[in-house]
């Protein structure tokens, strides 16, 4: 829609000529139920009323500017007491403006506002358990005015009052405190300056459980925090509010001694929502998660830990992100990176979750790795033009690389100077809005050092370096020399600054890996010497980046690499370990390991793997490995190799341990043969079973996940699941399960569905698109890659841009991995140059993919 694509030039403009003093917003949502307020065209969406006082500030008389609001219909608009005409001033996405005079005005806007089926704006649910109807806000970037008429960009902050009418019986929340209630009428407190999109509204029958947190500053005042969580009701007997409070309590506590700043937003409710389409969103006090969150069966403490980190990165965005807010969405990374950064620090410096940098070293950066090394790769701070370029933004550079780049500022300036550059950052712009310097100057204050070079490697170039050891050994076996050579992609040859560490590693009497030797160093240029380890006896291994304090990916040389193909899983320490599983699946990627010798390095030594998310995340590179990297003609031996070895190490695994519990899902999404078929339906049926292994609701739907996709099960075993499980989850594993069958009739259904139609909502999309997408149906699927490129285009223009982003990445004909895909992808970016820009940004990644597969399997076939 024109309009509908705000520029950052003119947010620029329109930040020069406005001060926005406050908003009163009122929203009456009884048509959610069929109940008052439903008016719109019979063909139309289902809408509710919003009416929204804006007052504001003009600093010249004679501009003109514009308030967003994205609608129906809009049935009035008045500017300082005069009614303007809505067809003559609103144009779908945009109010005019004109000629304002110098000072002050009021805008009042009556809207009548869609509900959302795609998670973006105000999103209605209908729980398919009970017909209960669930409603919730989601707006970042600029989904806000999806909702209510604002001037939607984040310098433009503003205190609002929320005033929403329900039905009576429901319950409703904001980001202010409740103030009153009458009848079906809620009112809540007016809320600090805050952005547009991290205004909140949650309504519905939720299930609500409270706590309180209190801390006595030394001062001798105490601040109170009414806590609060949410769900549906459905979901409550799995609910175990007390451990997301006792996160919660945790996180307050760390922060509250970190930030020296005492949390700003009153109370702090977190509302676990339905068919989310993100982790979660810091709305302050009124934070929401996706409601997977809340688990339905048996997982293991990765999935804890998981959530236990998204809690404290939503936390931690109260002081980085919604006190302090980046100016435009350039500085994303300014409560992003933060956010992932101090969300692990503070799980590991505050929960029982110790390990949490591990998982960061392994999971969280290989995220980052590979964004890193797209075409569309960016530095930190990014050149964001418009708010298709911010919507493709959340990505693993703002988030990973961002995070791991402070990760290493706080090894090159020290945790003190960097926690109490933060502590005057927020004193100095609490409810402002900041860039990046902002930010440098306090950090330079705090440490004594120029961040400008820093900043300038770090943060404003692109591009991942490569550390190589290299050692020189005298007669007697001692290191005569240990360097690193630094490396960087042509594309972006930039040499950065890294603090890191050395360790040298060799077994002992008991045949264990362990580190005998460690040095510090910065390493700069391209050959840096670490004259420390001269004198050192000759290592089995040498890792670079030990400790993982820089963002790198880290190489071996011949002697380190031939130790891990027969040690690795001698490593004693877990944080090393990890290390080098993340850097043997980076020489995977980029095809200097071939794919069958990571897969076996996998069947050697993830049994003996004993931190339980890194052993999730090897079974699901294995899995990647198998099917995008390896030489196709070994796939078939490779996946029953596989099968085997999960099956055997499940057979092993303790009874009843979280281990047994991540084999059998391994073993799962493996199974290749008839007899794997047999026993998963065994397990299913009852006939067979393993020890200690409770196959529950949830791990009913991954059993029986290979079986449909395989030809095993048909449609009337999953119907019957779903009749077992006819639950909002089990209509999700439903609609997956139906598109997965091998049929080309379903193939064509299940494209249809989300290409032709708009009919389902944004959580039956992906689960569609889950099941359309399966590697042993590469020749069902082939038909569709030229449909592909013929629709792309026409979805990303008439979808939102939430659908159209799961569209063009999940229907990518990645499984067609073959030159001709190849071509038939760069014959289409040649031919649109003018397409638009976010849209070739998804192509262009894609082809990025595909190309690497590619080398790989190249690599692979000659191993």
């Amino acid at each position: 829609m024109p309009g509908e694509n705000l520029t950052r030039d003119e947010a620029r403009e329109r930040a020069e000529l406005l001060t926005v003093d406050g908003y009163d917003v009122a929203l009456d949502v009884r048509s959610a139920t069929g109940g008052p307020g439903r008016d719109e065209p019979a063909e139309g969406p289902l809408t509710f009323r919003s009416v929204t006082t804006i007052r504001f500030r003009a600093a010249r008389g004679g501009a003109s500017t514009f308030a967003d609001l994205i609608a129906p219909s809009v049935n009035a608009v008045t500017l300082d007491g005069t009614e303007l005409d809505p067809a003559a001033v609103f144009d779908g996405a945009r109010i005019a403006l004109a000629d304002l005079a110098e000072g002050e005005h009021v805008l009042v806007v009556d809207a009548q506002c869609a509900y959302s089926r795609t998670g973006e704006g105000m999103h209605r649910f209908v729980d398919p358990e009970d017909g209960e109807v669930y409603l919730y806000t989601q707006y970042e970037p600029a989904d806000a005015r999806r909702v209510f008429a604002n001037f939607e960009q984040p310098d433009l902050k503003a205190p609002y009052r929320f005033r929403v009418t329900a039905p009576a019986e429901w319950t409703v929340w904001s980001n202010g405190a409740e103030e009153s209630r009458e009848g079906g009428v809620w009112r809540f407190a007016e809320t600090e300056p805050i952005s547009t999109y991290i205004t909140a509204v949650v309504a519905g029958p939720y299930h609500y459980v409270t706590d309180s947190y209190s801390r006595t500053f030394e001062d001798g005042t105490t601040l109170e925090i009414p806590l609060g969580a949410m769900c549906r009701k459905g979901l409550a007997k799995h609910f175990d509010a007390d451990d997301v409070f006792l996160i919660t309590k945790q996180g307050l506590d760390f922060f509250h001694e970190n930030f020296d700043y005492p949390y700003p937003f009153g109370k702090y409710d977190q509302a676990f929502v339905p068919e989310y389409n993100l982790g979660a969103m810091e709305n302050p006090g009124c934070v929401t998660f996706r409601e997977e969150y809340i688990f339905r069966g048996r997982v293991t403490q990765a999935a804890y830990e998981g959530r236990a980190n998204v809690i404290l990165h939503e936390m931690a965005h109260m002081w980085f992100g919604d006190l302090v807010t980046m100016r435009w969405w350039d500085d994303l990374w300014l409560k992003e990176s933060f956010a992932d950064f101090m969300g692990v620090f503070a799980m590991t410096g505050a929960t029982r979750f110790e390990d949490g940098w591990i998982t960061f070293a392994n999971n969280r950066k290989s995220w980052a790795y590979r964004a890193d090394q797209l075409p569309s790769t960016h530095p930190i701070t990014a050149d964001i033009r418009d708010l298709e370029d911010a919507k493709l933004n959340f990505d693993g550079i703002t988030y990973a690389k961002g995070a791991s780049v402070l990760k290493q500022l706080v090894a090159y300036v020290g945790r003190d100077a960097f926690l109490e550059g933060a502590r005057r950052y927020f004193k100095k712009h609490a409810y402002g809005n900041t860039r990046l310097g902002d930010l440098l100057s306090v950090l330079s204050e705090t440490s004594g050092r120029d961040m400008t070079a820093w900043s300038r490697s770090w943060l404003q170039t692109a591009g991942v370096n490569s550390l190589t050891p290299v050692a020189t050994y005298d007669a007697a076996g001692r290191i005569t020399e240990l360097a690193v050579l630094q490396e960087a992609a042509e594309s972006h040859p930039e040499l950065r600054p890294h603090r890191v560490a050395v360790g040298l590693y060799s077994r002992n009497t008991e045949g264990e890996l362990v580190r005998y030797a460690r040095a510090e160093a910065d390493v700069s240029g391209p050959r840096t010497v670490i004259g420390e380890l001269a004198g050192a006896e000759r290592p089995e291994l040498i890792l670079v980046n030990d400790d993982d304090l820089t963002y790198c990916k880290v190489r071996f040389d011949e002697v380190s690499l031939a130790t891990l193909r027969t040690h690795l899983g001698d490593i004693t320490d877990p944080l090393a370990r990890a290390l080098c599983w993340s850097a043997l699946w980076n020489l995977t990627r980029d095809g200097l390991m071939p794919a069958r010798d990571f897969v076996s390095l996998v069947l050697a030594f993830a049994g003996r793997e004993t931190d339980i998310g890194v052993l999730q995340m090897l079974h699901a590179w294995t899995r990647t490995a198998l099917v995008h990297y390896a030489a196709p003609a070994w796939r078939e031996e490779g996946g029953r190799a596989l099968a085997e070895g999960a099956l055997g190490e499940l057979r092993l695994a303790e009874p009843g341990s979280e281990h047994q519990l991540a084999w059998a899902r391994f073993f799962a999404s493996v199974a290749a043969s008839d007899a794997d078929f047999q026993l998963l339906s065994g397990l299913l049926d009852s006939t067979a079973r393993i020890d200690g292994l409770d196959v529950d609701q949830e791990l009913r739907w991954t059993f029986l996940s290979p079986l449909v996709a395989h030809g095993a099960a048909d449609e009337a075993a999953v119907d019957a699941e779903l009749a077992r499980d006819d639950t909002a989850s089990g209509r999700r594993h439903h609609v997956r399960g139906l598109a997965s069958r091998p049929s080309a009739e379903v193939k064509a259904r299940a494209w249809a569905d989300v290409v032709e139609s708009d009919a389902l909502s944004n959580a039956l999309v992906e689960a569609t698109i889950a099941g359309f997408a399966q590697s042993s149906q590469r020749e069902l699927l082939a038909p569709y890659t030229q449909r592909y490129f013929e629709a792309i285009e026409r979805v990303w223009a008439e979808r939102s841009i939430q659908i159209g982003m799961a569209v063009v990445k999940g229907l990518f004909p990645s499984l067609q991995d073959d030159p001709a895909t190849l071509e038939a992808t760069d014959a289409w970016l040649e031919s649109r140059p003018d397409a638009a820009p976010a849209l070739r940004r998804l192509v262009l990644e894609a082809r990025d993919d595909l190309a690497r597969g590619l080398r790989a399997q190249a690599a692979d076939s000659v191993a």
